[in-house]
């Protein structure tokens, strides 16, 4: 405990930031007259440090090691700019481009970010104003940046914060991966451990990118789908979930010809509070409610939604038989019509390619691509990987992350992904159908494909570590009623796939079922896949499945 008072108090003489100081200073107060909870306190935010791993870094906000902080982003800004600066060739000054969302302190940790970059030599471009996830992305690959770092902590809760990496070059755009992420991480741990972040070198020499940036992914973005005669007279919903996709959306589609959204007023502009949603997640239960009543308000036909960065896409369908009379679709369902969309136009302009998902994704868009001789890959969860796919033209993850324009982003677009939506349900539009006839129809094209996913949150971390113990020590022989066939163990990687936490069982009848903790949240995450003889026996088979799934982790926790 010791330990943690001086390491508190060594963090208070270098913070810059007077809310996490008297934060820091009040628990130090605390802890020193004896309070139990005070030093508790210390040790939770000081007993080990953030690490920076699946996006860079993504954490609670507050004063620590262990939260989302000026110190923490400090350390991590000239951690990233020596390890830019040590992989330098031809005398190259490295680039580095910086963006921000809506949330609490992005825009100082930007800047911060910024101040850094420079002081440390490198070429600083701060994007000009807060803009989606997508636009940073962009930006890496049209300034030719070496790196670039997007502050948000995307669809997490309202108090966190992140710091996410991609790489210019060779990695064209992507985030980082192994060894980049363990060389950065080693740089920035040097830093924490031989500088005071108060002495850190900054200047005020970065560049403020124009606005010719966020013109040419506007530009780009609307060419993804440009607007069919389906589109006219399209009464559509949209919300940004008080991100910062709306207005850069909203110049997209009127670019790609399509009519202006009804917006979610209460969600439309940017709000890192997030005042009308317990998570900020489209995913969520309870987070579309509002635009579920504006679309029967505006009597729409259709709902789109991002996440506040922008880099998800959620889609809503009317349904008699759903509560309230619509009905989001999965993930899943999305990415299976966007691939089987991609496909096609592969298909007629007789191009090649690469159709990808995360392996936790439906097996359904394997057939997709094998339908249409088109390649396919399955990649660990995170478009860091999905990105990756050689040759790649669509890619996908069910957590409503999608990429569908590989030449312009290389990450999760849900802002491209939206307008290759609105073609996808305008050409429906045209011929009298809908996006859930196109679902009919992809079923029985392809096959009838089920999914689920099965969520435990925890608050003690060490529980998903019992778990994933508990499953490698004895893997279950069945899971409900159904044999294990097969069980894969990730952990120490294959010829197709890194080494990752995953546990993978593959069952008789051909379902499956893959068990990993989220690498983003306090999360175990289950991830079921069937296939049935048709729409009822998939719905039947999926149940039952789950049913048997919730009762093996209730049993292993």
């Amino acid at each position: 405990m010791n330990d943690s008072l001086e390491a508190a108090r060594a963090w208070l003489a270098q913070d810059p930031d007077p809310e996490t100081r008297e934060e820091l200073t009040g628990i130090l107060t605390a802890a020193d007259a004896g309070d139990a909870s005070a030093l508790a306190a210390l040790q939770d935010r000081f007993g080990t440090r953030l690490a920076f791993g699946t996006a860079g870094l993504r954490g609670e906000l507050g004063a620590g090691s262990n939260r989302m902080n000026r110190v923490l982003v400090a350390q991590a800004a000239a951690g990233l700019a020596a390890y830019l600066t040590n992989t330098a060739t031809d005398g190259r000054t490295p680039r580095v481009v910086v963006g921000y969302d809506g949330r609490r302190n992005s825009d100082v940790f930007a800047r911060d970010s910024a101040e850094i970059f420079a002081g440390a030599g490198l070429d600083a471009v701060l994007l000009p104003r807060l803009l989606p996830t997508p636009v940073l992305a962009f930006a890496v690959r049209h300034l030719d940046a070496d790196a670039g770092v997007m502050v948000t902590a995307s669809h997490n809760p309202p108090n966190d914060n992140g710091y996410k990496v991609y790489l210019g070059g060779a990695d064209d755009g992507s985030q980082i991966v192994p060894p980049a992420d363990g060389e950065i991480a080693a740089e920035i741990s040097r830093v924490a451990a031989e500088v005071s972040a108060s002495e850190i070198p900054r200047s005020l020499g970065y560049r403020t990118a124009s606005e010719e940036v966020v013109e040419a992914y506007v530009s780009a973005t609307a060419a993804v789908g440009p607007a069919p005669a389906g589109a006219e007279g399209l009464r559509w919903v949209y919300t940004a979930m008080h991100g910062v996709g709306g207005e850069t959306l909203g110049r997209i589609v009127a670019a790609a010809g399509y009519p202006e959204p009804v917006q979610v007023s209460a969600q439309a502009e940017p709000d890192g509070r997030f005042p009308t949603v317990a998570f900020p997640n489209p995913e969520e239960p309870g987070a579309m409610d509002l635009a579920f009543q504006t679309a029967r308000d505006a009597g729409a036909e259709l709902i789109i939604a991002n996440d506040p960065d922008a880099d998800r896409l959620a889609v809503a369908v009317p349904d008699a038989d759903a509560d309230g009379g619509w009905r989001r679709l999965t993930g899943n369902q999305i990415g299976l019509l966007l691939g089987w969309r991609a496909a096609r136009k592969a298909s007629e302009a007789g191009a090649s390619g690469t159709l990808a998902c995360s392996l936790v994704s439906s097996p359904g868009l394997q057939t997709v691509a094998e339908h249409y001789g088109l390649g396919f890959t399955a990649t660990l969860t995170g478009f860091k990987w999905i990105s990756r796919a050689p040759g790649l033209i669509f890619g996908f993850e069910e957590a409503l992350g999608y990429l569908v324009n590989p030449e312009t982003v290389r990450d999760k677009d849900g802002i491209s992904a939206a307008v290759a939506a609105l073609e996808l349900a305008s050409e429906a539009r045209a011929n009298g159908r809908t996006l859930q006839d196109l679902l009919d129809e992809f079923d029985r094209t392809f096959g009838f494909f089920a999914s689920d996913q099965i969520s435990v949150r925890v608050q003690d971390l060490s529980i998903i570590g019992t778990i994933m113990s508990s499953l490698r020590a004895d893997p279950p022989a069945r899971i409900g009623d159904v044999k294990v066939k097969a069980v894969e163990d990730l952990s120490e990687g294959s010829e197709a796939l890194p080494a990752s936490d995953v546990l993978r069982y593959t069952l008789k009848g051909g379902s499956r079922v893959i068990v990993r903790p989220s690498g983003t949240e306090p999360k175990l995450k289950a991830y079921l896949d069937v296939r049935g003889e048709s729409a009822a026996d998939a719905a039947e088979r999926i149940a039952a499945l789950g049913d048997g799934v919730r009762a093996l982790l209730d049993a292993r926790s």
